[in-house]
Protein backbone atom coordinates (compact mmCIF):
# COMPACT_ATOMS: atom_id res chain seq x y z
CA UNK A 1 0.00 0.00 0.00
CA UNK A 2 1.39 3.42 -0.96
CA UNK A 3 1.79 6.78 0.89
CA UNK A 4 -0.23 9.86 1.02
CA UNK A 5 3.18 11.52 0.70
CA UNK A 6 3.27 10.33 -3.09
CA UNK A 7 3.69 12.64 -5.96
CA UNK A 8 1.29 15.21 -5.22
CA UNK A 9 -1.02 12.78 -4.05
CA UNK A 10 -1.90 11.88 -7.71
CA UNK A 11 -3.61 9.00 -8.62
CA UNK A 12 -3.38 5.47 -10.47
CA UNK A 13 -7.34 4.91 -11.16
CA UNK A 14 -6.45 2.02 -13.79
CA UNK A 15 -5.20 -0.82 -11.26
CA UNK A 16 -5.72 -4.17 -13.48
CA UNK A 17 -8.76 -2.77 -14.87
CA UNK A 18 -10.80 -4.15 -11.77
CA UNK A 19 -14.43 -2.58 -11.05
CA UNK A 20 -13.84 -4.20 -7.45
CA UNK A 21 -10.31 -2.16 -5.93
CA UNK A 22 -10.34 -3.16 -2.22
CA UNK A 23 -9.48 -1.07 0.87
CA UNK A 24 -5.74 -1.74 -0.02
CA UNK A 25 -6.12 -1.55 -3.72
CA UNK A 26 -5.36 2.22 -4.40
CA UNK A 27 -2.34 3.22 -5.26
CA UNK A 28 -0.27 6.40 -6.33
CA UNK A 29 2.25 7.39 -8.96
CA UNK A 30 5.39 9.90 -9.30
CA UNK A 31 6.20 11.12 -12.30
CA UNK A 32 8.78 8.62 -13.30
CA UNK A 33 6.19 5.90 -12.90
CA UNK A 34 6.10 3.75 -16.22
CA UNK A 35 2.24 3.80 -15.67
CA UNK A 36 2.20 7.39 -15.27
CA UNK A 37 1.34 7.93 -19.18
CA UNK A 38 1.48 11.93 -20.33
CA UNK A 39 -1.77 12.96 -21.95
CA UNK A 40 -0.22 13.33 -25.17
CA UNK A 41 2.39 11.12 -26.74
CA UNK A 42 4.95 13.89 -26.15
CA UNK A 43 6.75 14.01 -22.75
CA UNK A 44 5.23 16.17 -20.59
CA UNK A 45 7.31 19.39 -19.30
CA UNK A 46 6.58 21.92 -16.62
CA UNK A 47 5.54 24.96 -17.79
CA UNK A 48 9.14 27.01 -17.20
CA UNK A 49 11.02 24.57 -19.17
CA UNK A 50 8.51 24.22 -22.15
CA UNK A 51 9.71 25.63 -25.01
CA UNK A 52 6.64 25.25 -27.53
CA UNK A 53 8.81 26.47 -30.45
CA UNK A 54 11.95 24.74 -30.03
CA UNK A 55 14.08 24.81 -33.34
CA UNK A 56 15.09 20.90 -32.31
CA UNK A 57 11.74 19.30 -32.75
CA UNK A 58 10.93 17.34 -35.69
CA UNK A 59 9.74 19.20 -38.73
CA UNK A 60 5.84 17.71 -38.01
CA UNK A 61 2.75 20.35 -38.45
CA UNK A 62 1.15 17.83 -35.26
CA UNK A 63 -0.02 19.39 -32.00
CA UNK A 64 1.16 17.74 -29.05
CA UNK A 65 0.62 18.88 -25.83
CA UNK A 66 3.44 20.72 -24.11
CA UNK A 67 5.75 20.48 -27.36
CA UNK A 68 5.75 22.00 -30.38
CA UNK A 69 6.45 20.97 -34.09
CA UNK A 70 6.94 23.56 -35.57
CA UNK A 71 9.85 26.12 -35.64
CA UNK A 72 9.48 29.74 -34.96
CA UNK A 73 10.81 30.72 -38.49
CA UNK A 74 8.34 28.62 -39.74
CA UNK A 75 4.99 29.68 -38.38
CA UNK A 76 6.17 33.32 -38.41
CA UNK A 77 6.34 32.74 -42.33
CA UNK A 78 2.89 31.17 -42.35
CA UNK A 79 1.60 34.09 -40.48
CA UNK A 80 3.33 36.39 -42.90
CA UNK A 81 1.83 35.01 -45.70
CA UNK A 82 -1.70 34.72 -44.08
CA UNK A 83 -3.19 38.80 -45.58
CA UNK A 84 -6.31 39.41 -43.53
CA UNK A 85 -6.90 42.82 -44.89
CA UNK A 86 -9.37 43.58 -47.73
CA UNK A 87 -8.15 44.97 -50.61
CA UNK A 88 -9.69 48.10 -52.37
CA UNK A 89 -9.13 46.35 -55.54
CA UNK A 90 -11.68 43.94 -56.75
CA UNK A 91 -9.85 41.52 -58.17
CA UNK A 92 -7.20 41.72 -56.26
CA UNK A 93 -9.52 41.18 -53.38
CA UNK A 94 -11.23 37.90 -55.13
CA UNK A 95 -7.16 37.03 -55.13
CA UNK A 96 -6.27 37.57 -51.93
CA UNK A 97 -9.91 36.07 -50.20
CA UNK A 98 -9.15 33.15 -51.88
CA UNK A 99 -5.54 32.99 -50.63
CA UNK A 100 -6.64 33.31 -47.38
CA UNK A 101 -9.35 31.09 -47.02
CA UNK A 102 -6.85 28.46 -48.44
CA UNK A 103 -4.59 29.10 -45.58
CA UNK A 104 -7.55 29.56 -42.34
CA UNK A 105 -8.90 26.38 -43.87
CA UNK A 106 -5.74 24.19 -44.99
CA UNK A 107 -5.43 21.39 -42.52
CA UNK A 108 -2.02 19.62 -41.90
CA UNK A 109 -1.26 15.91 -42.29
CA UNK A 110 -1.35 15.34 -38.29
CA UNK A 111 -5.05 17.05 -38.24
CA UNK A 112 -4.26 20.82 -37.12
CA UNK A 113 -5.64 23.79 -38.75
CA UNK A 114 -4.24 27.33 -38.38
CA UNK A 115 -5.70 27.87 -35.48
CA UNK A 116 -4.66 24.86 -33.88
CA UNK A 117 -1.10 25.85 -34.54
CA UNK A 118 -1.58 29.70 -33.65
CA UNK A 119 -2.61 28.42 -30.44
CA UNK A 120 0.43 26.05 -29.84
CA UNK A 121 2.90 28.87 -30.16
CA UNK A 122 0.69 31.10 -27.80
CA UNK A 123 0.74 33.54 -30.49
CA UNK A 124 -2.64 35.07 -28.88
CA UNK A 125 -3.17 37.91 -31.11
CA UNK A 126 -3.45 35.77 -34.28
CA UNK A 127 -5.44 33.37 -31.91
CA UNK A 128 -8.19 35.78 -31.80
CA UNK A 129 -8.21 36.98 -35.38
CA UNK A 130 -8.67 33.82 -37.00
CA UNK A 131 -11.39 32.95 -34.02
CA UNK A 132 -13.42 35.89 -35.44
CA UNK A 133 -13.02 34.48 -38.76
CA UNK A 134 -13.52 30.78 -38.43
CA UNK A 135 -17.23 29.94 -38.06
CA UNK A 136 -18.45 27.87 -35.48
CA UNK A 137 -17.84 24.26 -37.03
CA UNK A 138 -14.15 24.91 -37.92
CA UNK A 139 -13.58 25.79 -34.07
CA UNK A 140 -14.18 22.45 -33.47
CA UNK A 141 -12.40 20.85 -35.82
CA UNK A 142 -10.73 17.67 -33.96
CA UNK A 143 -7.15 16.92 -35.13
CA UNK A 144 -5.52 13.40 -35.29
CA UNK A 145 -5.58 13.13 -31.55
CA UNK A 146 -8.88 14.40 -31.43
CA UNK A 147 -7.71 17.85 -29.99
CA UNK A 148 -10.48 20.88 -30.74
CA UNK A 149 -8.13 24.51 -30.48
CA UNK A 150 -10.17 24.53 -26.57
CA UNK A 151 -8.34 21.47 -25.45
CA UNK A 152 -4.72 22.93 -26.62
CA UNK A 153 -6.13 26.82 -24.83
CA UNK A 154 -7.03 24.80 -22.08
CA UNK A 155 -4.16 23.50 -21.39
CA UNK A 156 -1.47 26.03 -22.48
CA UNK A 157 -3.85 28.16 -19.74
CA UNK A 158 -4.78 30.70 -22.47
CA UNK A 159 -7.80 31.80 -20.16
CA UNK A 160 -7.87 35.06 -23.08
CA UNK A 161 -8.31 32.40 -25.64
CA UNK A 162 -10.92 30.17 -24.09
CA UNK A 163 -12.89 32.90 -23.60
CA UNK A 164 -13.30 34.03 -27.27
CA UNK A 165 -13.42 30.19 -28.12
CA UNK A 166 -16.78 29.84 -25.49
CA UNK A 167 -18.25 33.01 -26.62
CA UNK A 168 -18.21 31.89 -30.59
CA UNK A 169 -19.99 28.57 -29.74
CA UNK A 170 -17.05 26.16 -29.51
CA UNK A 171 -18.24 23.30 -27.95
CA UNK A 172 -17.25 21.89 -24.45
CA UNK A 173 -18.24 18.56 -24.96
CA UNK A 174 -15.99 17.47 -27.34
CA UNK A 175 -13.80 14.40 -26.04
CA UNK A 176 -9.88 14.01 -27.15
CA UNK A 177 -7.96 10.77 -27.40
CA UNK A 178 -8.08 10.19 -23.30
CA UNK A 179 -11.45 11.18 -23.15
CA UNK A 180 -10.97 14.27 -21.95
CA UNK A 181 -13.14 17.37 -22.00
CA UNK A 182 -11.60 20.82 -22.23
CA UNK A 183 -12.81 21.02 -19.13
CA UNK A 184 -11.27 17.97 -17.93
CA UNK A 185 -7.72 19.65 -19.30
CA UNK A 186 -8.48 22.73 -17.23
CA UNK A 187 -9.36 20.51 -14.00
CA UNK A 188 -5.85 18.25 -14.40
CA UNK A 189 -3.79 21.07 -14.92
CA UNK A 190 -4.88 23.37 -12.07
CA UNK A 191 -5.86 26.44 -14.51
CA UNK A 192 -9.19 28.18 -12.55
CA UNK A 193 -9.57 31.28 -15.00
CA UNK A 194 -9.65 28.71 -17.78
CA UNK A 195 -12.10 26.30 -16.20
CA UNK A 196 -14.01 29.55 -15.29
CA UNK A 197 -14.08 31.38 -18.45
CA UNK A 198 -15.44 27.77 -19.96
CA UNK A 199 -18.75 27.45 -17.49
CA UNK A 200 -19.31 31.07 -16.17
CA UNK A 201 -22.31 32.00 -18.59
CA UNK A 202 -23.28 28.56 -19.29
CA UNK A 203 -27.07 27.66 -18.68
CA UNK A 204 -27.17 24.50 -15.81
CA UNK A 205 -28.69 22.33 -18.30
CA UNK A 206 -25.68 22.62 -21.27
CA UNK A 207 -23.49 22.23 -18.17
CA UNK A 208 -24.80 19.11 -16.28
CA UNK A 209 -23.36 16.94 -19.85
CA UNK A 210 -20.05 18.62 -19.40
CA UNK A 211 -19.82 17.93 -15.76
CA UNK A 212 -21.14 14.01 -15.96
CA UNK A 213 -18.43 13.20 -18.99
CA UNK A 214 -16.17 11.04 -17.86
CA UNK A 215 -12.64 10.28 -19.72
CA UNK A 216 -11.56 6.96 -20.80
CA UNK A 217 -10.32 6.15 -16.98
CA UNK A 218 -13.78 6.96 -16.12
CA UNK A 219 -12.66 10.52 -14.13
CA UNK A 220 -14.95 13.18 -14.07
CA UNK A 221 -13.81 16.84 -13.93
CA UNK A 222 -14.68 17.05 -10.10
CA UNK A 223 -12.66 13.41 -9.86
CA UNK A 224 -9.77 15.32 -11.49
CA UNK A 225 -9.58 18.37 -9.22
CA UNK A 226 -9.94 16.04 -6.00
CA UNK A 227 -7.08 13.98 -7.27
CA UNK A 228 -4.93 16.87 -8.12
CA UNK A 229 -5.85 18.77 -4.50
CA UNK A 230 -7.13 21.82 -6.97
CA UNK A 231 -9.46 23.00 -4.17
CA UNK A 232 -10.64 26.09 -5.89
CA UNK A 233 -11.43 24.26 -8.90
CA UNK A 234 -13.34 21.96 -6.28
CA UNK A 235 -15.46 24.92 -5.37
CA UNK A 236 -16.16 26.30 -8.70
CA UNK A 237 -17.49 23.13 -9.92
CA UNK A 238 -19.43 22.69 -6.94
CA UNK A 239 -20.84 25.93 -6.94
CA UNK A 240 -22.06 24.88 -10.77
CA UNK A 241 -23.67 22.20 -9.86
CA UNK A 242 -21.34 19.32 -9.51
CA UNK A 243 -22.72 16.12 -8.85
CA UNK A 244 -20.81 15.28 -5.29
CA UNK A 245 -21.40 11.55 -5.08
CA UNK A 246 -20.94 10.73 -8.74
CA UNK A 247 -18.63 7.43 -8.93
CA UNK A 248 -15.94 6.92 -11.76
CA UNK A 249 -16.34 4.55 -13.54
CA UNK A 250 -14.03 1.41 -12.66
CA UNK A 251 -14.34 0.86 -9.12
CA UNK A 252 -16.82 3.68 -8.45
CA UNK A 253 -15.22 6.16 -5.70
CA UNK A 254 -16.85 9.14 -5.46
CA UNK A 255 -14.80 12.14 -4.76
CA UNK A 256 -15.26 11.76 -1.28
CA UNK A 257 -13.75 8.15 -1.53
CA UNK A 258 -10.51 9.89 -3.16
CA UNK A 259 -9.89 12.62 -0.88
CA UNK A 260 -10.17 9.77 2.22
CA UNK A 261 -7.62 7.69 -0.30
CA UNK A 262 -5.40 11.04 -0.10
CA UNK A 263 -5.70 11.52 3.68
CA UNK A 264 -6.97 15.39 2.55
CA UNK A 265 -8.91 16.38 4.73
CA UNK A 266 -9.47 20.01 2.90
CA UNK A 267 -11.45 18.26 0.21
CA UNK A 268 -13.02 16.15 2.57
CA UNK A 269 -14.44 19.11 4.59
CA UNK A 270 -15.52 20.91 1.29
CA UNK A 271 -17.29 17.75 0.24
CA UNK A 272 -18.83 16.83 3.64
CA UNK A 273 -20.00 21.09 4.07
CA UNK A 274 -21.61 21.16 0.82
CA UNK A 275 -23.63 17.86 1.44
CA UNK A 276 -21.60 14.50 0.41
CA UNK A 277 -23.24 11.38 0.89
CA UNK A 278 -20.63 9.92 3.73
CA UNK A 279 -21.80 6.18 3.17
CA UNK A 280 -21.47 5.84 -0.47
CA UNK A 281 -20.48 2.54 -1.19
CA UNK A 282 -17.94 1.47 -4.48
CA UNK A 283 -18.60 -0.96 -6.77
CA UNK A 284 -17.30 -3.49 -3.73
CA UNK A 285 -19.32 -2.25 -1.13
CA UNK A 286 -16.51 -0.46 0.25
CA UNK A 287 -17.98 3.18 2.09
CA UNK A 288 -15.21 6.09 3.12
CA UNK A 289 -15.05 4.75 6.19
CA UNK A 290 -13.99 1.07 5.02
CA UNK A 291 -10.78 2.68 3.16
CA UNK A 292 -10.04 5.12 6.03
CA UNK A 293 -10.15 2.17 8.73
CA UNK A 294 -8.50 -0.08 6.19
CA UNK A 295 -5.65 2.82 5.50
CA UNK A 296 -5.28 2.90 9.42
CA UNK A 297 -6.15 6.95 9.19
CA UNK A 298 -7.90 7.12 12.76
CA UNK A 299 -8.32 11.20 12.29
CA UNK A 300 -10.01 10.54 8.93
CA UNK A 301 -11.89 8.06 9.99
CA UNK A 302 -13.08 10.11 13.04
CA UNK A 303 -13.93 13.16 10.64
CA UNK A 304 -16.17 10.48 9.21
CA UNK A 305 -17.84 9.04 11.78
CA UNK A 306 -18.55 12.68 13.04
CA UNK A 307 -20.05 13.52 9.77
CA UNK A 308 -22.22 10.97 10.66
CA UNK A 309 -21.03 7.52 8.99
CA UNK A 310 -22.70 4.13 9.35
CA UNK A 311 -20.29 2.07 11.59
CA UNK A 312 -22.05 -0.90 10.70
CA UNK A 313 -22.39 -0.86 6.91
CA UNK A 314 -20.79 -4.26 5.45
CA UNK A 315 -18.67 -4.51 1.95
CA UNK A 316 -18.97 -7.43 -0.43
CA UNK A 317 -16.44 -9.53 1.74
CA UNK A 318 -19.32 -9.10 4.33
CA UNK A 319 -16.98 -6.69 6.29
CA UNK A 320 -17.46 -3.74 8.63
CA UNK A 321 -15.26 -0.93 8.91
CA UNK A 322 -14.77 -2.36 12.36
CA UNK A 323 -13.31 -5.43 10.75
CA UNK A 324 -10.50 -3.81 9.43
CA UNK A 325 -9.58 -1.81 12.58
CA UNK A 326 -6.58 -4.88 12.91
CA UNK A 327 -6.28 -3.73 16.80
CA UNK A 328 -5.90 0.16 16.22
CA UNK A 329 -6.39 1.48 19.65
CA UNK A 330 -7.21 5.02 18.24
CA UNK A 331 -9.78 3.19 15.55
CA UNK A 332 -11.12 0.58 18.23
CA UNK A 333 -12.22 3.79 20.39
CA UNK A 334 -14.77 5.27 17.22
CA UNK A 335 -16.15 2.21 17.80
CA UNK A 336 -18.03 1.12 21.61
CA UNK A 337 -19.49 -1.62 22.56
CA UNK A 338 -22.95 0.27 22.70
CA UNK A 339 -23.04 0.82 18.63
CA UNK A 340 -23.32 -2.66 18.40
CA UNK A 341 -26.93 -4.04 18.01
CA UNK A 342 -28.71 -7.30 17.84
CA UNK A 343 -32.17 -7.60 16.94
CA UNK A 344 -32.07 -3.90 17.15
CA UNK A 345 -31.09 -3.67 20.13
CA UNK A 346 -28.07 -1.79 21.91
CA UNK A 347 -25.71 -3.82 23.36
CA UNK A 348 -23.90 -2.23 26.21
CA UNK A 349 -20.42 -3.59 27.89
CA UNK A 350 -20.98 -4.43 31.54
CA UNK A 351 -17.65 -3.26 33.35
CA UNK A 352 -15.45 -6.17 35.34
Amino acid sequence: MASAEDANGKVNLLEDNRIDSGVESFQYFTKDDPYNKPVRDSTSESSEARDKCSSNTEERLDSAYGSSSLTVENFSEIIEGCNISESEDDSAKNTAFEHKENLLTNITEDGDTLLHLAIIHEDEHFAHQLIQMFPKDVLDIQNNLYQTPLHLASYLNLSSVVRDLVESGASLELQDQEGNTPLHMACEQGWVECATEMIRNVSSSKLAPVLESQNWRGLTSLHLATVNRQHRLMKLLMKKGADLNIQEGTSGKTPLHMAVELHDIVSMTLLLNKGADVDVPMFNGCTPLHLAVGRQDAAIANLLCQSGADKMLRNIEDETALDLAGGNDDILALFPFDDIQIQGRSVVRVPF
